[in-house]
């Protein structure tokens, strides 16, 4: 068991090689002046409209090389922290405490709408006749959207025929063109779909909505491809 002094050296110690690591991940980036990377991680579930979004100021350039990893949050925050990661995409915001130094960017905050065929829709319908006789298409109930919308089917009484559980939007999105039924989405989500009117926006959720985050440490030595992407959603807001 470590007395007080050995905790406040293995502290400064910590410290010490969370700085070297910092430093040797931002030379090795800096090794060729005229190429920066940028290496984003993003949850596998989120919304591909929504990163493509955030990340267009430096799509394309060819003095960037841009490196997309996705998969469990668990994972990209562990690679962030071991600096293999310069952000972490996400709709969940993770714990955090003294020995986790997230930081949470707020990006951005969509509504969460009932979409699917016009077929489907149909003219007028409230969202409690929608959600009481139209099969459903639903993230999991891992979602923190699936959180509200369970908790309003309950306050309005209904049991709704669930035709998916998704946990991938990508899928979700082929399930709706595919009229499987009502997809609950941010409209981002099926934006393509929308604009070309292969689905609809039935009707919007009441104070429902889905978060979206960019998950960093502080470092002595930030990205500035990073810094300039955050400054674009700044100026945004």
């Amino acid at each position: 068991m470590l007395t007080e002094a050995g905790r406040i050296t293995l502290t400064h110690a910590d410290t010490i090689f969370a700085t070297g690591e910092d430093l040797i991940s931002t030379l090795r980036q800096r090794v060729n002046t005229r190429q920066q990377t940028l290496r984003v991680g993003s949850m596998a579930t989120l919304s591909r409209n929504f990163q493509l979004g955030f990340l267009q100021p430096v799509l394309g350039r060819p003095d960037v090389d841009l490196v997309l990893r996705s998969g469990p949050l668990r994972d990209l925050l562990a690679s962030l922290e071991d600096h293999q990661l310069d952000v972490v995409l996400t709709n969940v915001v993770p714990m955090r405490d003294s020995h986790v130094p997230w930081i949470s960017h707020a990006l951005a905050e969509q509504p969460v709408t009932l979409v699917g065929k016009q077929e489907r829709v149909g003219k007028g319908a409230s969202l409690q006749d929608l959600l009481a006789h139209q099969p459903l298409i639903l993230p999991t109930i891992e979602s923190s959207i699936r959180t509200g919308v369970d908790a309003l089917l309950d306050r309005m009484g209904i049991k709704p025929r669930i035709a998916a559980e998704v946990d991938d939007m990508a899928m979700l999105r082929l399930l709706a063109r595919e009229n499987l039924g009502l997809a609950v989405v941010p409209p981002i989500v099926v934006k393509d779909e929308i604009d070309s009117g292969l689905l609809v926006e039935a009707v919007q959720f009441p104070r429902l909505t889905e978060s979206f985050h960019a998950i960093t440490l502080v470092r002595r030595f930030p990205n500035p491809l990073l810094q300039q992407l955050l400054g674009e959603v700044t100026k945004t807001q």
